[in-house]
């Protein structure tokens, strides 16, 4: 076989993504979250979010199981209702708390990454990033800034820069674009994951 070939049950790489419970006023969100979903399965590859049926997580999970991706779901009891957790996930992990989620979602990642979202994506973003300051991981992190969505928020970063709270360093320490497939190859392979073309199951 093979060594780039891969099948559902054996993914080579395991994508964290964050994004939004809601599906925004932009149709290019929509379109983004199929697009990462779509990539992640056709890639032979694992998608780990937040386990909601709503918005763009919804979105992105249909296409990764359309495409053949196994994908992990982590959702709070408190959030199944409010968000309708996800149940045609491969896997759909009921938790109790915010903590036990990000938890289990940074153990099950080879590397993270934040599309367009609210104050959740942004909370789960940050943590994951400031982890990886402290030294907690070592995983790539990446923020996908369609269509300058963050680029207030990275003006706003630089300018803590600027001030002196951070430095140049913790900035590199993430990785930007506006091309999703660019950005989700380069963090896998600087997870240090060769990435597939082809899946058993598309032979």
């Amino acid at each position: 076989m093979n060594p780039e070939t891969v099948s559902m049950n054996n993914p080579s790489f395991s994508l964290c993504v964050y994004c939004g419970s809601r599906p925004g006023n932009n149709p290019e969100f929509a379109a983004l979250a199929r697009q990462v979903g779509t990539w992640i399965g056709r890639h032979g590859g694992q998608l780990v979010y937040g386990g909601g049926h709503n918005g763009l997580m919804g979105i992105m999970a249909d296409a990764a199981l359309a495409a053949g991706a196994r994908v992990i779901g982590v959702i709070p009891k408190a959030l199944v209702e409010k968000e309708w957790a996800h149940t045609g996930c491969t896997e759909l992990h009921v938790v109790e708390n915010m903590h036990e989620r990000k938890r289990i979602m940074a153990e099950h990642a080879d590397a993270f990454l934040a599309l367009p979202g609210g104050i959740g994506t942004l909370e789960e973003f940050f943590e994951v990033w400031t982890w990886r300051q402290l030294g907690y991981h070592d995983k790539p992190v990446g923020l996908l800034n369609l269509g300058g969505f963050y680029d207030s928020m990275l003006a706003f970063l630089g300018s803590a820069v600027s001030s002196g709270f951070m430095n140049e360093w913790q900035m590199g320490l993430i990785r930007t674009g506006s091309d999703a497939e660019l950005l989700m190859a380069e963090l896998v392979q600087a997870a240090g994951t060769a990435l597939p073309t082809v899946r058993l199951d598309q032979i």
